[in-house]
């Protein structure tokens, strides 16, 4: 016979008309609710039989037991180093670490994290796809931290992509390049718009035309469109998303009897495992995934002793750098 559901926080402001948020703060920070807003909340829980989880309660005495990570794209191989620096500090602590995949949707995420709420103490959420304000919510009852997204108010590891956008723009430029194409990724990505700025940022003082297309999927089979709408711009430079879709991209360019990079210069971001493998070897911007990874559980770790679930608005910047192969070349004339 199947145990009853625990009743979580989710369910009481649900039931109560009002923000889990809310409901935490009448719970945890009486003060932080009017005092009929806390007397309502507190009524309802007690009527659905609501009980704080153990876990939470261990996490704010300072015991930490399990972390989950939530990643877009398991398959992604860019997430691999994320993965693999964070499951390292969490043993290094430990911790129970677990992984899982939220298939780019923020609505999946959501869900996930109300699943798991009751059994892990943290979250490490890396590209996140959830809107500012549903992470402040959710940082109102858990303990989280960022991987390679910022929003005020939460901690976060970052790699400087927008900085090493302007080192994509300055290379390309150095070859004689004065139009490119950036080839955006998901509508929610923080990385995507991130990038763009730095690439705008980059060409304006460098006499460079830069156009932004898409969003187009972040994965090789988004490749063949993102290289067919490139191609309808004439510029003489691609800088793809990520390097799955420049991949694709590649891909599609060889296709069509598209020289790379005799006629059209590709550009990826991540660096990813075979990105020197395909033909011609990818020129990309790399960053210390692992060192994201391992930072965001630290922060967690951090903040583990602290009374409220909201956290410290701590920021890890992490550099990155352009590694220069052969899918860049001089601009053709």
């Amino acid at each position: 016979m199947d145990s009853p559901k625990r009743t979580t926080i989710y369910d009481v402001a649900r039931e109560a008309g009002v923000a889990a948020s809310t409901v935490s703060r009448a719970l945890r920070n009486p003060r932080r609710v009017n005092a009929a807003t806390r007397e309502h909340v507190l009524q309802v829980a007690e009527r659905m039989g609501y009980r704080p989880s153990p876990l939470a309660t261990a996490l704010q005495s300072g015991r930490t037991a399990t972390v989950a990570m939530l990643v877009p794209d398991i398959t992604n191989p860019h997430f691999f180093g994320t993965i693999k620096g964070a499951e390292r500090r969490a043993s290094a602590a430990r911790i129970t670490f677990i992984l899982s995949h939220t298939e780019e949707s923020a609505d999946s995420e959501r869900t996930q994290i109300e699943h798991l709420a009751r059994s892990v103490d943290g979250f490490v959420l890396a590209s996140s796809r959830l809107p500012d304000e549903s992470l402040w919510e959710l940082a109102e009852e858990h303990n989280l931290a960022l991987v390679n997204r910022e929003v005020k108010g939460l901690p976060s590891a970052v790699v400087d992509s927008r900085v090493g956008s302007r080192q994509i723009v300055e290379h390309l430029a150095s070859l004689g390049h004065r139009s490119l194409v950036y080839l955006s990724g998901p509508h929610r990505s923080w990385p995507a718009g991130e990038r763009w700025r730095g690439l705008v940022d980059g060409a304006r003082g460098l006499d460079m035309k830069v156009t932004r297309l898409g969003p187009f999927p972040p994965r090789v089979v988004g490749g063949g469109a993102a290289a067919d709408a490139a191609l309808v711009t004439g510029a003489t430079a691609v800088v793809a998303h990520n390097d799955l879709l420049a991949i694709g991209v590649l891909r599609r360019l060889s296709e069509r009897g598209v020289a790379v990079p005799d006629q059209v210069s590709v550009v990826g971001y991540d660096d990813i495992f075979g990105a020197d493998f395909c033909v011609p070897a990818l020129t990309t911007l790399a960053g210390p995934q692992d060192e994201a990874g391992r930072s965001a559980v630290e922060l967690l770790l951090e903040n583990r002793s602290r009374s409220t679930a909201r956290t410290p608005d701590r920021r890890v910047m992490l550099p990155s750098h352009l590694v220069i192969r052969d899918s860049t070349g001089p601009a053709a004339r």
